[in-house]
């Protein structure tokens, strides 16, 4: 081999490419984050005034409903009529517009938009694992961070009121540490070790305070995993002419009756088809549509297009999914719009930068009229943590777990070197979110109240599921 025929051979090494601007040292990032306290202090995160005119929270609740399913509006409210806390759950467009007044340091991170304790829980992983994560992503944004730690503080405060305790800010004060020293842990970990790290059911039971906690927490894991589709449908089916359907309980389950309905459901599943994993496709063709009905589900979610999807494989094997409307995140207008311009989208995507694991039905359609939904399987071990009754101390150790799992799936998507220096080694930030989430719990009761005395004089009607 001649000397001419070596150099040939050899291979051009490629110029090693500039970093991206963002792309900077640990070290850095933490003083980058540490100098950002100099104009915005923490005790600045303690105050909350409402801002701007007076503002009118039914007004908005109204402004909320614009596009919603008119005769179920009702129901909504009569969910959020019931107290504080599930007022606190289906106002998220409310105090969004709240927290866009409040000081941020300019860190984004992908926010869930709706992080109170109750879209926290267990759900199904897809080697069937038991997981603990955030399970709600309707209003999933890039957003300041500080947006979902103090609605996840101010969802204790109230929580600790519902529940009587002493201490109301004890359990905001926790999560904020646990969310504070998280953060710091996984400043120092690989990205991947970030991305693998999640909480299963088992370690959540190993976590418990004493005896108690553990059998609570073990019952509530069995719990979980009698929650699957499979298991519910013969309660919410029956037979007719030979095909299973899905058993009317009007208004809360009901048939759709418009003649394009059908039409539109396979045009929207073939879109839904399309936006999952090549590599299930040949799965979900395994199964064909039954039937399908709307649901009414949740508390700020109610109004929104819901749909049950019924399918069966050839040998009769049931799967169930859950086709939900997916609007404009409650963030857009202070956070700015979504890259993705099918909401459906934004909210697989959110979901899937989020959590430690995804459902693997997870995807996307849009209708023939222009909602755009998200499918996933429903129930599949999903099952929230009751907190009415706990007592303080369970509540502050609930309030531990869900700090820490914000840490991390903020941590997955933002800097967490850089949210950690700026949050720092000293409880000054933790007190911080205890007086505001203390100072929210107010103005929430103030709301509540404002919708009580609007549905006494007719301003808004309420539908009282418990007369029906």
């Amino acid at each position: 081999m001649t000397v001419s025929t070596i150099s040939n051979s050899i291979a051009v090494i490629p110029p090693i490419p500039e970093p991206r601007p963002d792309f900077i040292l640990r070290d850095d990032a933490v003083n980058a984050g540490k100098a950002l306290q100099v104009n915005v202090p923490h005790a600045l995160h303690a105050e909350w005034r409402p801002h701007g005119q007076p503002r009118d929270p039914v007004s908005i609740l109204e402004e909320s409903n614009r596009d919603r399913v008119a005769e179920l509006i009702p129901i909504r409210y009569g969910r959020m009529l019931r107290s504080p806390f599930t007022f606190l759950r289906g106002s998220a467009g409310l105090m969004a517009a709240d927290l866009a007044a409040t000081p941020v340091s300019g860190i984004r991170v992908q926010a869930c938009g709706d992080c109170h304790l109750l879209n926290f829980g267990f759900f199904g992983s897809p080697e069937r694992n038991l997981i603990f994560d955030i399970n709600d992503f309707d209003e999933t944004l890039p957003a300041p961070w500080e947006w979902d730690i103090k609605r996840l503080a101010v969802s204790f405060a109230v929580a600790s009121r519902d529940n009587n305790h002493a201490d109301t800010t004890a359990a905001a004060i926790r999560c904020a540490r646990a969310y504070r020293q998280g953060l710091r842990d996984f400043a120092k970990k690989s990205p991947l070790e970030t991305l693998y790290t999640r909480l299963d059911g088992h370690t959540l039971i190993d976590m418990a305070t004493d005896a108690k906690d553990r059998k609570r927490h073990t019952k509530y894991a069995d719990k979980a995993r009698q929650r699957m589709g499979e298991q519910i449908v013969p309660k919410i089916t029956n037979m007719v002419g030979g095909r299973h359907r899905l058993i009317d309980q009007p208004p809360l389950i009901y048939h759709a009756t418009d003649a394009l309905h059908d039409a539109d459901v396979a045009k929207a599943l073939e879109a839904y088809r399309l936006s999952l994993p090549d590599e299930l496709h040949g799965l979900l063709d395994r199964y064909r549509l039954e039937d399908t009905a709307i649901k009414v589900v949740g508390i700020g979610s109610v109004g929104t297009r819901t749909y049950i999807g019924l399918f069966f494989s050839r040998d009769n094997h049931p799967l169930l999914l859950q086709f939900k409307e997916a609007r404009p995140s409650v963030l857009e207008p202070y956070a700015g719009k979504s890259r993705y311009e099918n909401q459906g989208q934004r909210v697989v995507m959110g979901q899937r930068l989020m959590q430690a694991c995804s459902d693997i039905f997870l995807g996307w359609t849009r209708s023939r009229l222009g909602h755009d939904y998200f499918g996933r399987q429903l129930r599949d071990m999903k099952f929230s943590l009751p907190v009415d009754g706990y007592g303080a101390r369970e509540l502050k150790h609930y309030a531990k777990v869900c700090g820490w799992v914000l840490a991390r799936a903020h941590a997955k998507s933002g800097d967490a070197a850089m949210i950690s220096g700026y949050l720092g080694k000293s409880d000054q930030f933790d007190l911080a979110m205890g007086a505001f989430a203390e100072a929210y719990a107010d103005q929430n009761e103030r709301d509540h109240a404002a919708l009580v005395a609007a549905v006494k004089a007719g301003r808004v009607e309420a539908l009282i599921e418990d007369d029906l």
